[in-house]
C-alpha cells in the first residue's frame, strides 16, 4: 500500500502546482495582455483575436478549439497526458473568465484606468511594459504546468506530440505554431505594425523564458565521492531514490585501494546529497560537476530513433 500512497500524494501535488501555474497564466493574460489589445500565441491568442474583432469571450473560444484538439491528442499522448490536459483546459477556461471578471470589477471601481476594451490599464499607457509583464507571468505559469507533465492545451498539445518523438524543445515548437497566430492579428482593421511587434515581444520573451525555466529545473549534476564509509553513503543515497555506481580506485600517492561512488542527480537534489555525505562522513572527498544531459530511467528519454536498417541487420545476425 505504501507505493500507492506515495503515487497518490505525488498526483495531488502535481495537480496543485498545475492549478497554480494555470492561475498565473490567466493573470498574465487578463491583467497585462488583453486590456492592451496585444495578441500573443496559442489558442488563447487566437481567442483574443476573436474577442477584439467580435467581443466573443476568450475563454469560450479557448474551450471549443481545445476540445477538438484533444480528440487528436488522446491517441498520440495517451490518457494520462490527456487527463491532465483536459483538467488544464477546463481550469484555464475557468480562470480566464474569473480573472477577467475581477479586472472588470476593478475597472468599475477605477473607471479612469479603463482602456478601449473596458479593462483597467495597470501600467498606464506603457504597452511595452505590459507585454513584458504578460510574458514573464505567463512563462512562469506555463513552466510549472509543463514540469508536472500538464498542458494548457492548444499549441501546447501540438508541441507535446512532436516533442514526444523528436529532440526539440517545447519552446521552439510553440514558437513555430504561434508565429502564424500572432501574425494573423493584422486581419483586424485597427492593427498597425507596432501592435504586431508587441505580440512578437510576448511570443519570443515567453518562449525563451519557458525554455530557460524548464532547462534550469531539469539540470543534472554528477558526483564523485571517495569515502571509507562508502557503503553507508551509497545505501543512504539509494534510499532517496537515486542510483549509485561503485568504482574501484587507487590512490597514486598512498597506493591504497579505495571505492569511488558515482552518482547522477538533478541539480535541485544536490543540497540533500551533501547533507547525507556530511552526516555520515564529514571528511569525504566530493567532486561535483555539471553534465549537459542525462538520459535513462529517472531522467530524460532518448528521442532519436534508431536506424531501422541497422536494427534489422542486427536481428538477422542473431
Amino acid at each position: 500500500m505504501k507505493p500507492i500512497k506515495i503515487n497518490l500524494f505525488q498526483e495531488i501535488k502535481d495537480y496543485i502546482i498545475i492549478t497554480f501555474g494555470l492561475l498565473c497564466y490567466a493573470i498574465g493574460f487578463d491583467c497585462f495582455q488583453l486590456p492592451y489589445g496585444i495578441v500573443g500565441g496559442g489558442v488563447a491568442g487566437f481567442g483574443s483575436i476573436v474577442f477584439f474583432g467580435t467581443g466573443f469571450p476568450v475563454q469560450y473560444t479557448f474551450f471549443i478549439i481545445n476540445g477538438i484538439l484533444l480528440l487528436a491528442a488522446i491517441k498520440v499522448l495517451g490518457w494520462k497526458f490527456c487527463v491532465k490536459t483536459i483538467y488544464g483546459v477546463i481550469m484555464l477556461s475557468f480562470f480566464l473568465g474569473i480573472v477577467k471578471e475581477a479586472m472588470e470589477y476593478y475597472g468599475t471601481l477605477n473607471p479612469e484606468l479603463n482602456g478601449i476594451y473596458n479593462l483597467p490599464l495597470l501600467v498606464n499607457d506603457n504597452k511595452f511594459m505590459a507585454a513584458l509583464f504578460a510574458a514573464g507571468i505567463e512563462a512562469f505559469g506555463l513552466s510549472l504546468v509543463f514540469l508536472r507533465n500538464g498542458s494548457t492545451g492548444g499549441t501546447d498539445i501540438i508541441a507535446a506530440m512532436i516533442n514526444k518523438y523528436k529532440d526539440v524543445t517545447l519552446g521552439q515548437m510553440m514558437m513555430l505554431c504561434d508565429i502564424i497566430i500572432v501574425s494573423s492579428c493584422m486581419v483586424l482593421p485597427d492593427r498597425t505594425l507596432p501592435d504586431l511587434l508587441y505580440g512578437f515581444t510576448i511570443l519570443f520573451t515567453l518562449n525563451i523564458m519557458v525554455d530557460y525555466l524548464i532547462d534550469r529545473s531539469r539540470q543534472s549534476v554528477q558526483f564523485l565521492i571517495i569515502s571509507r564509509e562508502y557503503e553507508e553513503i551509497a545505501a543512504a543515497i539509494n534510499s532517496c531514490g537515486r542510483g549509485v555506481t561503485v568504482l574501484n580506485g587507487t590512490g597514486w600517492y598512498t597506493k591504497n585501494e579505495s571505492k569511488v561512488l558515482l552518482v547522477l542527480a538533478r541539480k535541485r537534489e544536490s543540497a540533500n546529497l551533501f547533507r547525507i555525505i556530511q552526516s555520515i562522513d564529514p571528511k569525504a572527498f566530493v567532486s561535483q560537476s555539471k553534465v549537459l544531459g542525462v538520459f535513462g530511467e529517472g531522467f530524460d528519454k532518448i528521442k532519436v530513433k534508431a536506424n531501422k536498417n541497422k536494427a534489422d541487420k542486427s536481428k538477422l545476425d542473431k
